[in-house]
């Protein structure tokens, strides 16, 4: 297999953590390996889940789990699964208001490291995000290391792949959905502006930020404090802090 190919693979999930949330969410899963000899802590609820799923289990040489992983950091432990579902837009908005909740929605416009992609859908999962938006092109997938780093959540969150964000945006909009870009230069800073209505947050790449075609689509365009020397956030650290603020302002309540 070539290196790239192997870089891009989305049929594994590695990790104890991620394993199990793959195993509670009902996702197929074709086989799941072992290291031999490793049946330690976590390991025996993996293989509960399994047996009680009638899931294939191999043991096998740790030397195995190692030419397959691409996180570097397998545990012990690998699913082999059928490639990620990628859900649409309009199911995260259907799951919006099932819970009779105002749409929460993170878009993100060419995130190309998988562990700050990871990272993101674990804030999201915990801060109440509906549904994650990236473009088909120019953005990594849910990689297996975006599953690692993700502590699985990524089995819990919608993810969505649209051909183009700012026809996505434009129907958004038509929805009712306010678009807050985070940019360095923004009007107000993002403790000021009201997320307590529908919300979709635009979250640029780690070097060149929103793009400004995308940029210009936004509604507001908010910045975060900051009282340090360096003038710019990661990007999933940049976004935590959007999201929280978002659901801080969503338990207060009100509306726009």
């Amino acid at each position: 297999m070539k290196p790239e190919e192997k870089q891009f693979r989305e049929d594994i999930v590695e990790g104890r953590n991620a394993v199990i949330e793959t195993l509670k969410s009902g996702r197929t899963i074709e086989q799941i390996l072992i290291a031999k000899g490793d049946l330690s802590g976590s390991i025996n609820m993996i293989l509960a889940l399994a047996k009680e799923k009638k899931l294939v289990v191999k043991e096998v040489d740790r030397k195995k789990l190692d030419q397959v992983s691409l996180t570097g950091a397998h545990q012990g432990v690998i699913a082999q699964v059928t490639p990620f579902v990628y859900s649409d837009v309009e199911s995260m908005l259907a799951a919006a208001a099932k819970k009779n909740e105002k749409p929460f929605l993170v878009i993100l416009d060419e995130i190309e490291d998988p562990h700050n992609f990871g990272s993101i859908i674990r804030t999201a999962d915990a801060c109440g995000v509906h549904g994650i938006i990236i473009p088909k092109r120019r953005n990594v997938g849910v990689t297996p290391v975006v599953m690692k780093t993700s502590a699985g959540a990524s089995e819990h969150m919608r993810i969505a792949k649209v051909t183009n964000i700012n026809m996505t945006i434009d129907f958004l909009k038509e929805k009712g959905i306010w678009i807050y870009g985070a940019d360095m230069k923004g009007s107000e800073y993002c403790f000021d502006a009201d997320f307590r209505g529908a919300v979709a947050l635009v979250i640029g790449s780690e070097g060149r930020g929103i793009s400004k075609l995308t940029r210009d689509k936004c509604d507001m365009l908010v910045k975060i404090p900051m009282a340090g020397k360096i003038s710019s956030l990661n990007a999933s650290v940049a976004g935590g802090i959007l999201m929280y603020e978002v659901l801080k302002q969503k338990f207060q309540g009100g509306s726009k």
